[in-house]
């Protein structure tokens, strides 16, 4: 017998496969594929504040081996996902999830911290920083140490739960960004998020997203996210969620190996909703193939 269980942060979860924001809605929407707690856990759509539109239309564009979005943080606020969008989510989801939270200030990412630290389903906060996305907000903090340690330090002063802070990979030295959070007081770091990108219309001679660029994720950011996770692991001591590209168990074993202790999954799930539930029925194969028997036991294990 393999044992797939992983320890993040204090808390014992069954596997390391966690849907990532934004590609699994609040859970809820997805409990009509399959029974969802299978899952090790899921972090949910990313909230702000106040309630968000997002960027206008098109928002998505198609490429070799990935997509392109530009959906600019949309989720109808806060206050509306605590009195809403949580209760439903907790009718199909009996264990602890993971709150992803973007801002525009580092007031804002506090303020939005505080409130969902004190909602019993939430077990881990997840702090956007990397939001390619939006215009002022998410990305500007991401890609400044200073910013970074201010936004960790702000939201560790709120919240008794284990905050990982999201890393953007558009900058030069991504272990420069996880040493600022750490810190700042961050419990782990999660990595990576999209990459900057552009597709253009040869008929209107335009970008196709409305927004002209838009976040790159899919197979083809892969080598790129094991790469950073191995660097970051290197340069801090706090758990890394490492995510970018991620396919199948065999993927998920490779972060592990970079270093990551859990792993997530995001626009897999966009092209097929069962994705994690199929990964998770594949690792303990594929752990027994490559003479696993503790996914605890190989983090790191490449270095």
């Amino acid at each position: 017998m393999v044992n797939t269980k992983i320890s993040l942060s204090g808390i014992e979860i069954d596997n390391p496969v966690i849907p990532a924001s934004g590609t699994f809605g609040f859970g809820y929407e997805m409990a009509d594929f399959y029974d969802i707690n299978v899952l090790g856990t899921f972090s949910f759509k990313g909230t702000t504040e106040d309630p968000r539109f997002g960027n206008p239309t098109p928002r998505i564009a198609e490429t070799p081996c990935g997509m392109l979005n530009a959906v600019g943080l949309q989720n109808p606020g806060v206050e509306k996902v605590i009195a809403e969008e949580l209760p439903k989510m907790e009718k199909v989801f009996s264990k602890k999830v993971m709150a992803n939270i973007g801002g525009f200030s580092v007031k804002e990412y506090a303020e939005t911290a505080e409130k969902l630290d004190a909602v019993d389903s939430v077990g881990w906060l997840e702090i956007n920083i990397s939001c390619p996305n939006v215009h002022g907000g998410g990305i500007s903090f991401g890609t400044d140490p200073n910013a970074a340690y201010e936004v960790t330090k702000a939201v560790k002063a709120v919240t008794k739960k284990p905050v990982y802070m999201k890393l953007s990979p558009n900058v030069t030295d991504i272990t420069e960004i996880a040493r600022a959070c750490e810190a700042g007081g961050a419990d782990g770091v999660s990595l990576i998020n999209t990459l900057m990108g552009m597709r253009i219309d040869l008929r209107r001679k335009a970008p196709i997203i409305k927004n002209k660029t838009g976040g790159l994720s899919g197979p083809a950011i892969f080598p790129i996210a094991v790469r950073m996770v191995y660097q970051v692991y290197e340069a801090v001591k706090i758990p890394i969620i490492g995510m970018g590209g991620v396919c199948s168990a065999e993927n998920v074993i490779e972060l592990m190996l970079a270093g990551a202790t859990a792993v997530e999954v995001g626009a897999q799930n966009l092209i097929h909703p069962c994705a994690c539930r199929d990964i998770i029925n594949d690792l303990p194969a594929v752990m027994e193939k490559y003479g696993i028997t503790s996914l605890k036991e190989i983090i790191g294990g490449a270095h």
